[in-house]
Parts: structure tokens; C-alpha cells; sequence
């Protein structure tokens, strides 16, 4: 069974308003805390930051393809083979935030206009099978509020 519209209104805000609970959670941010880990297997903010640049801008292309393609399919990626070749060290931060900010920016007025049809329509994601708007939106909705609170827990391991 679907969500119901004001559950999808819910989660649209809550997508919303993920680039603001990043940038609060860098606020601040020091040199030692953007290469702090929570664990030894868990990214630091830097790499988290660059992973919601490139997460979000996939994202933006897979809700539009769900919408409007027949048959969509939503290509996995393998997030750990991105992080160690794609987030080095010098590549700059801000230029990942700011395709985080466009992309969500982009398509916050789309989520809004999603007829109940379109969110109930399925493509296949190639790692976990059938996939609607709805579904996409449940996994981006807490999305970067999940990686807000991963980059505080890895900023408070710097301090021990």
C-alpha cells in the first residue's frame, strides 16, 4: 500500500530540507574534523560530503526517469569503489555541496507537482529490483539527515 499524500508531503520536506541539516552539521568544521572517523570502516565528512555531491546529482536524474520513462531503469553504483577513487584528498569540497544544493534545489518543485500515479509507477533498480518515486522518496527523503548525523558522530570522534 502507497503512502498517503500528506506522508509524501512529509517526506518531500524532510528532502527539502536535507541541504540545510548538512550545512549545519559542517558548521564550523575544522581541518583534523573533516578527515575524522566515527570508525575505521566509516567515511569522514569529507568523503561524505563529496558522496551527497555525487549522490544527489544520480538521484535528480533516477526520480525523473521513474516519472517519465517507460520502463525506467536506475543504474546501482558501488558507493565504497566511488569513495576510494573518486573523493581524494584534494579534490575541493565546495564544488560537491554546491551540485548537492542544485540538485536537491532542482528538484524539490518537481517532487511537489508528482501526480499519485507517477509516484506509484515502477522501474527496476539494477541492485534491489522494483523501484517507484515513492520508494526513491523514502530512501532520499532521511538521506542527508542520515549523512548529517554520520559527519557529527565522525566530528565527535575527533575529540575523542
Amino acid at each position: 500500500m502507497g503512502k498517503t499524500k500528506d506522508e509524501r508531503a512529509a517526506l518531500i520536506e524532510q528532502y527539502a530540507a536535507g541541504y540545510g541539516a548538512v550545512l549545519d552539521a559542517l558548521e564550523s568544521i575544522t581541518a583534523a574534523e573533516w578527515e575524522s572517523r566515527e570508525g575505521p570502516n566509516e567515511w569522514c565528512s569529507r568523503e561524505i560530503a563529496h558522496h551527497l555531491g555525487d549522490s544527489e546529482m544520480s538521484a535528480a536524474v533516477r526520480i525523473r526517469a521513474l516519472i517519465a520513462d517507460e520502463e525506467a531503469v536506475i543504474q546501482a553504483f558501488d558507493q565504497e569503489r566511488w569513495n576510494s577513487i573518486l573523493y581524494p584528498r584534494d579534490r575541493p569540497i565546495e564544488p560537491s555541496l554546491a551540485a548537492f544544493k542544485a540538485a536537491r534545489e532542482a528538484t524539490v518543485p518537481l517532487l511537489r507537482l508528482i501526480s499519485d500515479e507517477q509516484w506509484t509507477r515502477e522501474g527496476t533498480h539494477t541492485q534491489f529490483g522494483p523501484m517507484s518515486a515513492e520508494h526513491w522518496l523514502e530512501w532520499y527523503g532521511p538521506h542527508a539527515h542520515d549523512h548529517a548525523d554520520q559527519i557529527r558522530r565522525a566530528r565527535a570522534a575527533a575529540h575523542g
